[in-house]
């Protein structure tokens, strides 16, 4: 779809720990030093769903597919890194190409761990990486007002689009994110966002890294954070990566055990997944039969076509209608014959958005 969710935050706060286990591979490299991430590691990782269990024990399939989310592990900022301390122009590149930015937040003491920055203290590492996504913002704008000056001399939409801009220079100036910027439904606002792709504009999910005792109790660090977060709007997910972590050799069963020796009815994992999935603006409908029950990603708001085309280009381009039973008809009436026999099927046409968990057949010609 294009849409993905970029993991950032200082060295050493658990960025890579959280990626190995959203991915259930060991395949970033973790390591007590900085920048031990060179490449984004990218993945692909499944979204959980339950209603997937439901409609799989009503129809029994011979597989079943989740609805999927695209993560990106980014290396490690630092103080200076939009002028490029530790590679940091790099990293604020990978970020640009991401939707969403899951910042990862160290919040517990442990001293065989080392920070850059000496100690634990949660707002002062969120405000590090935040002053550098909005310093990178201002390099990316600067260079295109400089574009923008000379073309209005000439050219009254450029002047409109310069006024804009300086606008927006001057808000970020004060080290005020993009985000926040008072004048953001002018289209204008909206054309240097979709050519620049703001730094300081991207929703913000933060992940609160605790120690064991953490995720019973919120500490300090926590209390702080979710104190910002309330300010600025974002959401707070507590997890221990650690454990997180650990819990990837473990099958459904034995997790959902270990999470309730300790305390836990959910993974902090899930829950980020889940968030991020909506922050994204995605939803899932079904399709549900006996060699395959499969949900399928698409963005609020699609008609029925637009939907018909994640399966195949030809389900859009033939779309004659679609047959749309809501999920929870479809459980209630144990089924497709069980709904269409209550009245529960309905057939609708180009104009249907399609709603989370709708399950659909097309009817479309060749």
């Amino acid at each position: 779809m294009g849409l993905g969710v970029g993991i950032v935050g200082l060295p050493n706060v658990g960025k890579s720990t959280t990626f190995n286990a959203l991915t259930k591979a060991q395949n970033a490299e973790s390591a007590n030093y900085p920048f031990c991430t060179i490449e984004p590691n990218k993945a692909i990782v499944p979204v959980p769903d339950s209603r997937l269990a439901q409609l799989c024990a009503i129809v029994h399939p011979e597989r079943v597919q989740h609805s999927t989310i695209d993560f990106v592990d980014i290396a490690g900022l630092v103080r200076g890194a939009s002028k490029g301390e530790g590679l940091g122009n790099q990293f604020l590149s990978n970020i640009r190409e991401v939707e969403v930015i899951l910042h990862m937040v160290r919040c517990f003491e442990d001293e065989n761990i080392t920070h850059v920055e000496g100690e634990i203290d949660s707002i002062r590492d969120i405000e590090i990486i935040e002053t550098e996504l909005i310093l990178a913002d201002v390099q990316q704008l600067t260079k295109k007002i400089e574009k923008l000056t000379r073309q209005a001399k000439s050219d009254k939409t450029a002047k409109a689009a310069l006024d804009v801009a300086q606008s927006l220079a001057a808000h970020l100036d004060e080290l005020e994110p993009a985000s926040t910027f008072a004048d953001k439904e002018n289209p204008h606002f909206e054309a240097l966002n979709k050519e620049l792709r703001f730094l300081s504009n991207k929703t913000i999910i933060y992940g609160a890294n605790v120690d064991e005792d953490g995720l019973l109790e919120d500490n300090a660090f926590v209390v702080a954070l979710c104190e910002h977060a309330q300010k600025v709007g974002a959401d707070v997910i507590k997890l221990c990566a650690k454990i997180e972590e650990e819990m990837v050799a473990l099958d459904e069963e034995e997790a959902a055990e270990f999470l309730s020796e300790l305390g836990i009815e959910e993974s902090g994992l899930e829950k980020i997944i889940r968030t991020a999935f909506d922050k994204l603006g995605l939803i899932s409908y079904f399709t549900a039969g006996v060699k395959e029950v499969r949900a399928w990603t698409i963005e609020r708001g699609w008609k029925a076509p637009k939907a018909a085309s994640v399966i195949h280009n030809d389900f859009e381009k033939g779309f004659i209608k679609a047959e749309v039973i809501g999920y929870d008809d479809f459980i209630t009436h144990k089924g497709e014959s069980g709904a269409k026999e209550a009245g529960k099927m309905r057939l609708e046409g180009k104009d249907y958005i399609v709603q989370d968990g709708d399950v659909m057949h097309f009817r479309f010609n060749v």
